[in-house]
């Protein structure tokens, strides 16, 4: 970890706690190293920091609304590309049909978040049923397939040369915002043994945004057992209980589900406004998934 230089210092008119009490008739804005973890200065400003009239150029904001995607495709690596840096690639899949082939992952772990529909999951490990509002977690190199059972609807993001981890719930504890004990991993069940077979099987696996296939005379998918400490793991959102301040805005950091090392991916699900009249208030009037990766925002909502 860096000894980062930290000199606390005011200056000017400012409020006595970061994000309450603002001074009168101004508005916050906060600049930071390391997202929402590391030195921060809330600077107070008599004009919106967001007011612009014209944004020119490569960093102007984007919003993706995920809900006006329509394109259709038979296999996760077709799926619509939304962004992408070192870091992690996000895309939007959708589709209307089961799989016909594994496919694989070399680059990253991947996580999926289905926005609507239900399907079955096969993978190296065994089954998951899977419905609107999971979140799948696959690590890197694992083989997949769906069965459709509803047109289905997900985000993917890939932790690129990285992995997803549970973040760091320091003195809320170890069962704060979900327990682990909530968490579902993959059976080895009668649903995983009838799909074995003898016949031809092709994974299509990617590495370096290249792909290859690998051809099998018979369904790799063939495990009889395993065990260990790596596995797919499954949540979804309703098992998520937020931290909730009448008092005190939270960062977007209090309502992070995964953490890879340079992004985070937040789950804001319904919960009470903040009450204090010196607070900053965040409404939230439907349950949102939102990845953030450097300036970008994706999210993708259910209403509620």
């Amino acid at each position: 970890m860096p000894t980062w230089i930290t000199l606390p210092r005011s200056e000017g008119e400012t409020s006595r706690q970061a994000h309450t009490d603002l001074p009168a008739n101004s508005f916050e804005r906060e600049l930071g190293k390391e997202g929402f973890f590391g030195p921060a200065t809330q600077m107070y400003h008599k004009h919106a920091p967001t007011g612009w009239s014209e944004f020119e150029g490569a960093l102007k904001p984007r919003a993706f609304d995920c809900t006006k995607l329509d394109q259709f495709s038979a296999a996760p690596w077709d799926a619509t590309h939304l962004l992408g840096n070192d870091h992690t690639m996000i895309r939007f899949w959708r589709t209307n049909q089961s799989m016909d082939h594994l496919v694989r992952n070399a680059d990253g772990d991947e996580l999926l978040f289905i926005h609507q529909g239900e399907a079955e999951l096969f993978c190296d490990y065994g089954h998951l049923s899977i419905r609107e509002g999971d979140y799948v977690m696959l690590p890197r190199g694992t083989m997949w397939r769906i069965e459709t059972r509803a047109e289905l609807s997900m985000l993917m993001i890939e932790a690129t040369n990285d992995s997803f981890t549970l973040p760091d719930k320091g003195i809320v504890g170890h069962h704060a915002i979900f327990d682990p004990a909530v968490l579902d991993t993959p059976q080895i069940n009668g649903h995983f043994h009838a799909q074995q077979d003898e016949t031809t099987w092709r994974v299509a696996v990617k590495r370096r945004n290249q792909f290859s296939a690998i051809t099998y005379p018979f369904n790799p998918l063939d495990a009889i057992g395993w065990h260990g400490t790596l596995m797919p793991l499954r949540v979804n959102w309703r098992d998520i209980r937020p931290l909730m301040s009448h008092r005190y805005h939270l960062p977007p950091s209090a309502h992070a589900t995964f953490v890879s090392s340079r992004f985070l991916v937040c789950t804001f699900c319904p919960r009470p406004m903040e009450s204090d009249p010196g607070a900053l208030k965040m409404t939230t009037m439907k349950y949102s998934s939102i990845t953030w990766v450097n300036s970008f925002r994706v999210t993708t909502s259910i209403p509620v």
